[in-house]
This record gives C-alpha cells, structure tokens and sequence, in this order.
C-alpha cells in the first residue's frame, strides 16, 4: 500500500475538502471525459447533488465549489475574487467552454439539482453530472463519490474496491498497517519518517521532494498567521465571530509573565488551530490534514513545537510531516478520513493521531512511541459525530479543533513516558473507528439532521 504524503497534505480551498475540494475535481474530472467527445451544439450540462451533499451543501459551499470546478477553477490555485466574478459572469450568462468549440448550457439555478430524498448506498458524498443533447437525452453521464480528504471515486472504482492508494510494487516499505510499520522499521533500523522519505523519493527526486514537502509547512504556516491576523465575523449566519486573534494577543502580551499558568499551553495550542479552522470557514486557503474541517490540528501542534518547545528545530518538520502522512494514509486506508462515512472521529481523531505521532517523532520517540502516541489519540476520539451546526464548518468545528490539537500533544507526552509497550493496538484502534462509523446513525455524519445541528435554536 502507498499513500503519498501529497496525497494526504493538499493544498485545499475552504470551508470544506470532501464539499468543496472534491466537487471541485470532480467536476474538473467530467469535464476532461467531455473534452474528449467531438463539440455538439444544443448541449446542456445537469449536475445533481446527494446525501451530505445536499443536506450541508450550501453551508459547506458545494454549490459555488463544483460549479467553480465547471469553470475550470482548481483548489491548489484557487482565487475567490477570480472565482466569485467568474460564478457571478455565469449566473448571467448561463453557459461554459471547456474547451475550443464547446458551448454547453448550465444555468446554477435550474441545472445544480439538490436531491435529498434520493440516496446512494455507495457513500453518502454523492454527485451526478451528466451532458444532455437538445432532446434532453444523455450524451455521457458518471457519478463520482467524494470520500474525504479531496479524494475522489467514480461509482465504478467503489464498486471495485478501488481504494485511494496506489499500487506499492516499487516503494521498499509497502506497509499497509502500523503491525507491517514497526516490523518493516525494526528490520530496517529506520524511523517511520525515513521509511516513509524513501517510499517517496522511490518516485520523485529528492530535491524536488524536498522542496514541495516544506512548501506543505509553508503554506500550513501562513494560513496560522492568517488567522491570527484576521478580525470581523465568519459568513454563513451563525455570526460566528473570530476569537483566534484576541486570543493570541492575550496570550502574547503575559509572555514572561512571573503567574502564567501552565495551563495557557492549551491556550496557545487552541489560538493556532482555531485560526486555521476560521481561515477556513471563511472560505481561505489551507491544507488538508487530512481533511480541511480538521485542518487546524497538525499545523497548530507543528507551530506549538516550534514556538514552546525547548530545543526545537525546523529541520524536524520535515520529519513530522512525514510521520503524520505515514499515520494518515494507515487510516485512510483501512478505515476513513470522512466525517460523512465515519463522523468527526475520522476527521479530528485522524488529525490528532497524526498530529501525536509526529509530535512524538520530533521529541525523539522511538517507532513504538509513536505508533502508541497516535493510538491515544485516536482512540479518545472514537465514537465523536460530526454534526456542523446550519451545515457550516464552524459549530463545533473550529473549536473541535483546539481540542484535538490539545490531545495531540497530551498523547504524544503520555507516549513518551512509557516504552511504547501497550494494550490496544493502533490497527485495532483503526479497525474500531471503521466499525463504529459503519454503525453510527447517519443523522450524527455531517448531514446536519442530529446532534448540536438540531439542538440549537433558530439554526
């Protein structure tokens, strides 16, 4: 099994990567099978939305995000000015050129259809595109599933078991569980991070992966001092108010204070996840960690271990990025990242387990440490839903957030007290998240129909 570490770290658009980086492929997906047709004229382009989809559509911004994707907008080099004048030409005009001689008519309020009594067994992030001719017959049609993370499958590749890793024939440590891990870095007398740096480099040079590994840092970075700049109140309705700001500049202003509490680490670490998280509900740019609703706890663990801990190098990121793929594409591979197939535990808890473990790495942790770091954090996740308040990545996202990043670190110095010896494997920790998002009633996976979306008013 091999996840690259790009595939899990992506340079994403917010507020949300299964809603609006993956319509956003798809949509680019369709569109290049098109491209292959010969142009026809009388061609009408329908779209429909199911499941999480539909329900929190809107207030995740799939609607603006797959119908951008139309435009050939794509996540990595997303501009929202661009976009927001583009979407706002097409509610004019009412049609697309994806190419030389193509005219196809989409007009957003007709063709983008919400389909919420329909649903589709094989994920509940389901989208159908399909090209009508001028009789309203189909020409092509395909639905594709977004299942987390801004990965995409069409109906055919679920189908065929076809998973978001690819082959590993050529990559010297294939490991597809963390047992296969530690075994393959006890035999080798490598880290997990060098393991991991060698299965890339077996397929891009290593300069190259370098410099596009500390690009993921930068960009997580900048998003952190984006939000801490940032002021006003997040769109969607809720009046969700910014605090990350206010907080760090409470925080910074007792630096060297004589009665700091100890405690305010937990504060620090919240003001770096909180301000990724607001950056994303206002639609900013980030990276998925593994997902863009949880993509507040990696960078904010990373910053704290730059910024608080005693001895701490930037040369270690590499290594933590690395280490936190490694535990992520373990995760996505056997179990999910979606909050829409597994709940909030298989966003935050994913994120907190990498999170761990990397941190776990940089301390100097051995690989056993590090696999029982990233269990601790996972396990006390397990079972969390994902229940976004009026559908938007805000209520109890952003705060969520802070808190996996404080159990991040938690578990990692937990781990680091002990030998790495343990009760509950990470693989048995995985396999139970996988069961208990299987079991978990829909209403509490991101269709915003239980839980905190119901139980407050007026919302």
């Amino acid at each position: 099994m091999f996840v690259s570490v790009f595939d899990v770290f992506k340079v994403s658009v917010g507020p949300s990567s299964s809603h609006t980086m993956g319509p956003m492929l798809a949509a680019a997906r369709f569109l290049d099978r098109v491209r292959d047709l010969p142009p026809r004229e009388g061609t009408r382009l329908q779209i429909t939305l199911y499941g999480s989809l539909a329900f929190t559509g809107v207030g995740h911004g799939t609607n603006a995000a797959v119908l951008a994707g139309c435009l050939g907008f794509a996540p990595d080099i997303y501009d929202r000015a661009k976009a927001d004048a583009a979407l706002s030409d097409l509610a004019s005009r009412k049609t697309i050129s994806p190419a030389p001689g193509w005219t196809i008519a989409l007009d957003p309020d007709a063709d983008l259809i919400v389909d919420r009594k329909t649903r589709l067994d094989a994920h509940p992030n389901g989208m159908r595109f399909a090209l009508l001719d001028a009789d309203g017959k189909t020409i092509v049609a395909e639905t594709y599933f977004s299942i987390g993370g801004g990965f995409v499958k069409t109906l055919a590749e679920i189908e065929s078991g076809d998973l978001p890793a690819t082959p590993a024939d050529d990559v010297p440590f294939p490991f597809a569980s963390a047992a296969e891990m530690l075994e393959m870095g006890e035999t080798s007398g490598l880290s997990i991070a060098e393991m991991k740096r060698r299965n890339e480099c077996a397929r891009l040079d290593g300069e190259a992966f370098s410099h596009r590994l500390m690009h993921i840092w930068d960009v997580m970075d900048s998003c952190i001092t984006r939000g801490l700049e940032a002021t006003g109140e997040l769109p969607g309705g809720l009046k969700v108010k910014r605090r990350a700001r206010a907080i760090f500049e409470n925080l910074s202003r007792r630096i060297g204070a004589n009665d700091v509490p100890l405690h305010s680490a937990i504060d620090w670490l919240s003001a770096y996840a909180m301000a990724v998280n607001e950056e994303n509900a206002a639609g900013g740019q980030v990276v998925t960690a593994p997902t863009n609703g949880a993509a507040g706890v990696f960078p904010a663990v990373l910053r704290y271990y730059l910024s608080h801990v005693p001895g701490a190098s930037r040369d270690k990121i590499p290594d933590m990025l690395l280490t936190g793929a490694a535990i992520g594409g373990l995760i996505k591979y056997n179990a999910s990242i979606s909050g829409a197939e597994a709940g909030c535990q298989a966003e935050v808890g994913s994120a907190s387990a990498m999170a761990a473990a990397a941190l776990c790495a940089a301390l100097g942790g051995t690989n056993a440490q590090i696999e029982n770091a990233a269990e601790i954090a996972l396990e006390h996740h397990l079972g969390m839903t994902c229940d976004p308040v009026k559908g938007l990545v805000q209520v109890p996202c952003i705060e969520r957030n802070g808190l996996g990043a404080v159990k991040a670190v938690a578990a990692a110095s937990l781990a680091m007290q002990g030998d790495g010896s343990h009760i509950v494997p990470l693989d048995a920790c995985i396999e139970t998240m996988r069961q208990t998002g299987r079991d978990m009633d829909e209403r509490y996976k991101e269709t915003s129909l239980g839980g905190l979306s119901v139980a407050v008013p007026d919302c």
